[in-house]
């Protein structure tokens, strides 16, 4: 009777999931991922040089970065709600391709000598809306394919491909340049087809479930989740206001500005801001490790308190290098957060809502981006560095109160919280009230 009992009792324990590792449908959509991120960070650096190249103006590709930017957090909204109505292996080879063949012509106008302004801000433009499309349904595919208790260490993972593609990308669409003004732009169509190939070795059906009766799934279905979430709700806000004031883009201007009026060389410039991304390299190496190390509340209230400080020394500080270094520290909490937040929305976040509940919260944390950029070259053209660094810790403050709740203080880890489509269509308690 005892045996019977205890061989009862090993068949009911769940079984372990196997490692992240050889979880093959998760590592070729990584793989597949980083292929296309590669592309997309080889190709975006290409549009500027071949801007200017061709007798555009610096202000011209800054247009063309800023309609990118702004391309790209609009479309993540209709993005996500496709994620969740069609099957999101075909969304995002159809979004793959429409770059392949978009980057394809380029290459071929630009080595024919036939290209124009208009049409690089197109392929740009379509380029970037293609990106706010295939964002969010990338990250909802994750919860298809990993078990709740391997959230965090798969977007953790993600982050290692991210900000790898984003050291490695630029230097190679630089150098593709040098050789050929068509190189970047064919080498990145290429690694576009590559990425949708892989897509094609995830063996789990990428289809969402069909609609309940009476079931609409608006866009705005997105936002009524995050707002009806206290924990998501107060940290999106800390994410929209850290966002405004240490995005990468108006944190390396602030950079390039100030080097630039303490009369330091291009040469120089550029190894600071190589010094200050190696923050975010460091951190996307770190993040899984620190994750499972780290209890949630500690983390967030560290990387949310790390802005104002590091932006009152970036106002006092002396010499250049610092800057550097201080800035790498503020870049190294951004993978892990990013990956520890993530992981709370697919726990918390049914597979049927996923791609909308992204969509919104990518829109939300892009959209605040653009402004801090603008207030960077503003503020310093009026008042200087120490002003900007100033009000860099002042948004960043503010933006880090909702971290002191008592909520996030008491936050448990992310698969405490995980639901199912199931528990929530019928009503059923989930395992944690947010």
């Amino acid at each position: 009777m005892a045996d019977a009992i205890t061989e009862d009792a090993a068949q009911a324990r769940p079984e372990e999931p196997k490692p992240l590792l050889r979880n093959a449908d998760f590592q070729a959509l990584w793989t597949s991922e980083a292929f296309a991120a590669l592309a997309k960070e080889t190709a975006e650096v290409a549009y500027p040089l071949l801007i200017l190249a061709t007798g555009g103006s610096a202000f011209y590709a800054g247009a063309v970065g800023s309609a990118q930017l702004v391309t790209a957090s609009l479309m993540s909204i209709p993005g996500g709600t496709l994620a969740d109505r069609v099957d999101r292996r075909l969304l995002l080879i159809v979004c793959n391709m429409v770059r392949v063949v978009l980057l394809g012509l380029l290459a071929l106008l630009v080595s024919t000598g036939h290209t124009h302004p208009l049409v690089i801000l197109a392929v740009a433009v379509g380029s970037a809306a293609c990106l706010g499309v295939s964002n969010p349904t990338g990250l909802a595919v994750i919860k298809q394919l990993v078990p709740p208790s391997q959230l965090t260490q798969a977007t953790a993972q993600n982050q290692v491909r991210y900000f790898a593609a984003t050291m490695g990308g630029p230097p190679a669409g630089g150098s593709l340049f040098a050789l050929a003004r068509a190189f970047p732009f064919l080498t990145a169509a290429l690694s576009f087809l590559v990425s949708s190939a892989l897509l094609l070795f995830i063996r789990k059906p990428l289809k969402v479930e069909n609609p309940g009766p009476g079931e609409k799934r608006h866009a705005a279905e997105g936002f009524r989740f995050l707002a009806r979430q206290p924990v998501l709700r107060l940290l999106i806000v800390w994410i929209m206001g850290s966002n405004m004031a240490f995005t990468h883009t108006g944190v390396f201007l602030a950079l390039i500005a100030t080097a630039e009026s303490r009369g330091a060389s291009a040469t120089f410039t550029g190894l600071l801001l190589s010094i200050a991304g190696i923050g975010g390299v460091v951190g996307s190496l770190l993040a899984s490790p620190i994750i499972r190390r780290v209890p949630p509340p500690v983390l967030f209230l560290t990387a949310a308190w790390i802005g104002p400080v590091a932006a009152v020394l970036l106002a006092n500080v002396s010499g250049l290098v610092p800057l550097g270094v201080i800035v790498a520290c503020v870049f190294l909490r951004g993978p892990i957060t990013s990956a520890l937040f993530l992981a709370y929305l697919a726990a918390m976040a049914p597979d049927r809502t996923q791609g909308r509940v992204l969509g919104a919260v990518m829109f939300m944390s892009m959209v605040a981006a653009p402004l801090g950029v603008f207030g960077v070259g503003a503020l310093f053209d009026l008042a200087g560095p120490t002003a900007v660094f100033t009000a860099m810790g002042v948004v960043s403050g503010l933006a880090a109160l909702p971290t002191l709740s008592p909520r996030i203080r008491k936050l448990a880890p992310p698969e405490e919280y995980a639901v199912t489509d199931t528990a929530q269509t019928s009503g059923a308690p989930t395992s944690k009230e947010t």
